[in-house]
């Protein structure tokens, strides 16, 4: 028998799927007071994965953990847009590719 240990935080639809292809998982509920720290280490995975392949799909599985993180820590999304929206009024985006090299101060 082959096992292959993770022990990491997955979308929850993810032991039924293993299920379905013929496999056992072995999982367990991580508690609510914990969810922040695994969901931060989710996401630098899910950047990690993103920054190697540039694909719409990993760019999606930022998203959802960002939307994760949200509501573990309480802050509904259109809070998280609003202030987005807000930051691009004031400050631009990051279209225009603007690099800052230096600030000279008289």
């Amino acid at each position: 028998m082959n096992t292959v240990h993770h022990n990491k935080l997955v979308r929850d639809l993810i032991p039924e799927i293993i299920r379905k292809a013929g496999k056992t998982p072995v999982t367990d509920r991580i508690p609510g007071s914990e969810m922040p720290d695994f969901l931060d280490l989710k996401l630098t995975e899910e950047v990690r994965e993103f920054l190697d392949s540039h694909s719409p799909e990993e760019m999606a599985d930022i998203l959802e953990v960002l939307h994760g993180i949200a509501f573990h820590r309480g802050i509904p999304w259109e809070d998280i847009e609003q202030v987005r929206l807000q930051k691009r009024s004031e400050r631009g985006g990051f279209e225009k590719g603007i690099r800052l090299i230096e600030v000279i101060c008289e």
